[in-house]
């Protein structure tokens, strides 16, 4: 009962009872032809009568050899799936041998042909070299699938079937790449895995798992095997014909390899079938879409290089093409947000396969009239970014004054929206005006019907109507469906896009970083990590003591030694040494880096001393390239400023993915570019000189974990972040990213009194401004221009009145009711006409308002000298993420209560950096944390903080106060201060066992009164 025949007979049994399946037999193979001949003639002659009729005719004694060898040659020259999509020729006929399902019942006859397909699986086929696949499964006569099963109760399991097929042979016609069998799994009673194309040992195979605890593997089934949903919801009848018609497709990657004649290319082909994942997240999607309609925020959070593109391609056809029960559209549009290049092309590339004809997809990539007129004219799938979206009541304008009309009706039309990178997308105005500009008419019905209850006497009816309209593009709109994918969702992603999915929570669809890196899908970036530190001394240059503001001198300081030539030399050193020794034999000899730095100005330095330490060295096997943005000056090199083309010489920007992905480039040095979105698997190596943080992160590490054949393993080395900073970083989304709290919508209130508190405006003041802003924006005078102007110019005058720190307060108030005003607007259906306005009005004043001396840069650059400096490795090793500890995310608490920087003596300042590493502390020191822990239980505002808050929601509160703590009782113990304020690590730990400290101190005292 537990033999691998039986487990043959539970799905024979499954798929002939249940998944609309015959059972074929072995005996019909053809070996020659890699066919069955009787189930394809059997099903022309059925389906496809008149043709047959007259194709006897003609040939009375040999129509089955000479149609069969006519298919023969066409699934040669074609292949299978194109002839299973669009037939083949014969004798100038076109022969189908296959019908998909209909996306409608409009036409009764579709379906009938769809019904009269034929699938068969037959088990123990023998092939032509003597191969006996278990299990062939065909339609109507072709086969498009084998399995290899395993049993591990008899000593073989799943890794087993896999060599089964790596030890046959790739030429064999049934295995040949393309012409027959189009995927083929490896399948045991606990995992399943598949491949596309056999290779003999080279064999590629991806895991087609459903996943467990958020990693690898697959649930128990209560009476089944945990790989039934194979045979049980993958490959019945309506699942599999509807893969082979939406999801399997060829994807065609021309790579570029240096020869002595110059570049030569190379096409690579892939057929792609969808990973379990994958499948099931457009599934669930479009099942929800079709049984709810539009008005519905989704997030997948599928981890970085897990696939995303063809998710999304996929997804966009499916959306493009669903219809309801009444045979309606379900969205008149797909419009998908994108600011990749590799994406436009493959969705179009991918979809033409499925469709077979242009207008499908457009790429709006001229101007937002096209994109207005794609939207007007109900074009099917629209790529485009959103930036043009607020620029299309313009664009109108544009044409009308060309004579052209042109009218986007929203009336009664749906749109499903595709972004890209959810958090990247969807922030700011500009996500208003996609929402503003796709519910027009909703938006107008919406304003006919609350017009009557808006309390606002302050603005004519015009002005409110026009306030109204900005408050409902925030909301969800009824007739739009967001469907948002990332890696790495922020609070404010899972708040938005909230629809619940199986967790009972946002994200509505989720493959983990775990189970990606458990299947061996992505590398696991963390698995090799190497922390540099770095130590050095630094001398005044000057006799002069200036006071200077603290926080800025430090960071001053901390650029001078970061772009001194002595600290980047060596650090160049490391990397191109290491790179030689021991990144550039991976991959076969094929293996990349990319070294990411902290501004623009390091990337030019360092591929400045890069390239002179390669010319010094004579080194000719390691070569790079520089990615940064405009123009940088250095001061030592006064005449000259530096482009990334020309460091590049004369690599363009757009051909600089293709230049770096060929054999003449190995390292890519980059500031603010190719640390998202950047695909290219023959990265093995990171060199960090960069603080890195959350979700950045996340991202920028992420570039190097996609796979590619003989990629073992990944290197980072860190000459910046802690391994605690980078742990803490990738632990929210190494399984599934909860969403840890609620923001409180008091804030706003609470804010907007703040700001009133500050006298620089009256209600008076927005009112007038908003009763210009709000009438006519579409057409106007130029007066309108300088009133507004005006006003705010007022404000300004009395802003320049209070002193720097609350100059910056205010401001730093002001931005924060800005944004979380557009955050909650967007989950909250506000009613409040006088938030939108303050909203308005103070995200204008914040464009007018003068940038503050605080934002200003010191240069210290001739005050200081570097006397001594070297690095060290501190640690080197596996940051281990662990199941079980992922931590929720949490929206705004305490906002706009940011604090001025306070002057200090640059000469202690230097005395702190020096001492950066501090002493050896005895017991006595111990003494310097007592006191601050006391003086911070007497403290007020600590107190009530404690008193009010649990303990998660009171450190924040705490650590805000806690440096001025340290700064009271600097004199006590400088040694312990000075490591305190410039070794992070320390600081941190300090800081939390105070934290808790004090808080259990002072709730023990309250237990005790």
């Amino acid at each position: 009962m537990l033999k691998e025949i039986n487990f043959e007979d539970a799905i024979e049994q499954s798929l002939t009872t249940a998944g609309g399946y015959s059972k074929g037999d072995p005996h019909d193979y053809d070996k020659e032809r890699a066919l069955f001949p009787a189930d394809i003639i059997h099903f022309i002659q059925t389906t496809q009568p008149k043709f047959w009729t007259r194709f006897t005719t003609l040939n009375p004694d040999n129509a089955d050899t000479i149609l069969l060898d006519s298919l023969t040659k066409e699934l040669q020259s074609k292949g299978m799936l194109t002839i299973l999509r669009n037939g083949f020729k014969c004798f100038g006929k076109t022969v189908r041998l296959a019908y998909f399902a209909p996306n409608t019942g409009m036409d009764p006859d579709a379906y009938t042909r769809y019904t009269q397909n034929r699938l068969t699986l037959t088990r123990q086929v023998k092939t032509a070299s003597g191969a006996i696949p278990d299990l062939v499964i065909a339609v109507n006569g072709l086969p498009i699938a084998s399995l290899e099963l395993k049993n591990p109760t008899s000593g073989q399991t799943v890794d087993h079937a896999q060599q089964q097929y790596k030890d046959r042979d790739p030429k064999e016609l049934l295995f040949t790449f393309k012409q027959r069998c189009l995927v083929h799994f490896a399948v045991d009673p606990d995992r399943v895995y598949m491949t596309t194309k056999l290779e003999g040992k080279d064999t590629f195979f991806l895991p087609f798992n459903r996943g467990h605890h958020h990693g690898a593997g697959n649930p128990p089934i209560d009476g089944d095997v945990r790989t039934s949903y194979l045979w049980q919801a993958v490959l019945t009848k309506d699942s599999l014909m509807g893969i082979l018609a939406r999801f399997l497709h060829l994807e065609v990657k021309e790579t570029k390899v240096a020869t002595a004649k110059g570049l030569k290319r190379h096409q690579r082909e892939a057929l792609i079938f969808p990973r379990y994942h994958q499948l099931d997240v457009v599934r669930k999607l479009t099942n929800h879409a079709w049984e709810h309609g539009s008005g519905h925020n989704y997030l997948i959070q599928h981890s970085a290089g897990s696939g995303k593109s063809n998710s999304i391609a996929w997804l966009a056809h499916r959306l493009s093409s669903l219809h309801d029960t009444n045979d309606q559209k379900v969205f008149h549009s797909v419009v998908v947000i994108t600011d990749r290049v590799v994406l436009d092309k493959q969705l179009q590339d991918t979809i033409y396969q499925f469709e077979h004809k242009q207008g499908v997809v457009q790429k709006i990539e001229d101007n937002t009239q096209q994109l207005a007129t794609a939207l007007a004219d109900g074009v099917p799938i629209i790529i485009s970014t959103i930036q043009k979206f607020p620029f299309i009541t313009q664009a109108i304008q544009t044409l009308e004054k060309k004579g052209q009309t042109i009218e986007i009706a929203t009336q009664g039309k749906r749109f499903a929206i595709i972004v890209d990178e959810a958090h990247s997308s969807q922030s700011g105005e500009t996500a208003m005006e996609l929402r503003k500009i796709l519910n027009k008419d909703g938006i107008e019905s919406a304003i006919a019907e609350q017009f009557l209850d808006l309390e606002e006497d302050n603005l004519s009816d015009v002005a409110q109507e026009n306030l109204l309209r900005e408050q409902l593009k925030r909301t969800k709109q009824p007739n739009l469906s967001f469907f948002a994918f990332t890696a790495t969702p922020k609070f404010k992603t899972l708040a938005v896009f909230d629809e619940p999915g199986d967790s009972g929570q946002s994200p509505f669809h989720l493959y983990s970083m775990r189970q990606a890196i458990e299947e061996n899908f992505i590398m696991d970036v963390l698995a090799h990590y190497a922390c540099y530190q770095r130590y050095y001394e630094l001398v005044q240059a000057i006799e002069e003591d200036p006071e200077v503001p603290r926080r800025k001198a430090a960071r001053a300081l901390a650029r001078f030694v970061d772009l001194h030539d002595y600290n980047i030399a060596q650090k160049v050193e490391i990397m191109v040494e290491h790179f030689r020794t021991h990144t550039r034999h991976k991959i076969g000899g094929r293996a990349k880096a990319m070294v990411v730095t902290s501004s623009r100005e390091h990337a030019v330095r360092y591929k400045l001393a890069f390239d002179q330490y390669i010319k010094d060295k004579g080194y000719t096997d390691v070569k790079s390239l520089v990615a940064f943005s405009g123009e940088v000056a250095l001061k030592d090199y006064p005449n000259q400023k530096f482009t990334e083309v020309g460091m590049n010489n004369g690599v363009k920007e757009a051909e600089l993915r293709e230049k770096f992905d060929t054999e003449e480039y190995q390292v890519l040095l980059v500031a603010e570019k190719y640390q998202t979105g950047f695909d290219q698997p023959l990265l093995h190596t990171m060199y960090v000189d960069k603080r890195l943080a959350n979700i950045q992160a996340v991202q920028t590490l992420s570039r190097l974990n996609r796979t590619t054949r003989g990629k073992t393993d990944t290197f980072v080395l860190d000459f910046v972040n802690d391994p605690d900073e980078i742990y803490a970083a990738f632990k929210p989304y190494y399984e599934m990213t909860p969403i840890g709290g609620q923001s409180d919508p008091q804030q706003l209130n609470d804010l907007a009194y703040r700001l009133s508190q500050w006298q620089l405006y009256d209600d008076d003041d927005i009112n007038r401004w908003c009763k210009i802003w709000f009438c006519d924006r579409i057409n106007p005078t130029g007066r309108e221009h300088k009133q507004l102007n005006s006003i705010l110019d007022q404000v300004v005058e009395q802003y320049l009145t209070l002193t720097e720190e609350d100059q910056a307060l205010f401001k730093s108030q002001l931005a924060s009711f800005r944004n979380l005003y557009l955050f909650l607007s967007q989950i909250i259906p506000y009613q409040d006409s006088d938030l939108e306005k303050l909203y308005t009005f103070g995200r204008y004043l914040l464009t007018k308002l003068p940038r503050t001396p605080d934002s200003t840069q010191i240069n210290v650059d001739d005050e200081v000298e570097l006397k001594y400096y070297r690095l060290q490795k501190i640690s080197e090793g596996a940051i281990s993420l662990k199941a079980g500890e992922a931590e929720g995310l949490y929206g705004p608490k305490e906002v706009g209560t940011g604090q001025a920087d306070e002057d200090v003596l640059l000469s202690t300042l230097v005395d702190k950096l020096n001492d950066r590493f501090g002493t050896d502390f005895t017991p006595a020191d111990q003494l310097f944390f007592e006191q601050i822990r006391e003086v911070a239980i007497t403290n007020t505002q600590i107190q009530q903080a404690a008193e009010a808050n649990t303990i998660e929601n009171f450190a924040p509160v705490f650590y805000k106060l806690l440096e001025s703590l340290f700064i009271e009782r600097m004199e006590d113990n400088e040694d312990i201060f000075l490591h305190l304020m410039n070794d992070e690590g320390f600081h941190k730990i300090a800081a939390q066992y105070l934290m808790q400290a004090v808080y259990h101190q002072i709730h023990k005292r309250q237990d005790r009164e």
